[in-house]
């Protein structure tokens, strides 16, 4: 069974593998945008305690540049159509169907 940390950080790597494609640049900001929008202010906490306290070892260079970026006060503007919900003039309806 995972911890929570270890779940924070299987996640985070499952983000940014899922924007790896982009080039890494890209993927980081992309990354950074997914986590700032979808996950709880807790979730983001403990990651970046983790962060200062295990210097995110056991990430992915993307899901550790986003992290830090977010750590680091960096608020991502909107970098996929995934997380560019009412560009489509749809008003508060989500993307997930």
């Amino acid at each position: 069974m995972m911890t929570t940390d270890q779940r924070l950080i299987y996640m985070a790597n499952q983000i940014a593998r899922n924007f790896a494609a982009i080039g890494h640049p890209a993927a980081v900001a992309a990354t950074a945008d997914h986590i700032h929008k979808f996950w709880a202010p807790s979730m983001t906490a403990r990651a970046f305690a983790m962060l200062d306290h295990e210097g995110g070892a056991a990430l992915t260079p993307i899901a550790d540049g986003a992290l830090r970026r977010l750590r680091d006060g960096d608020e991502p503007r909107s970098q996929t159509p995934a997380t560019k919900v009412d560009a489509a003039g749809e008003g508060d309806r989500s993307d997930a169907g």
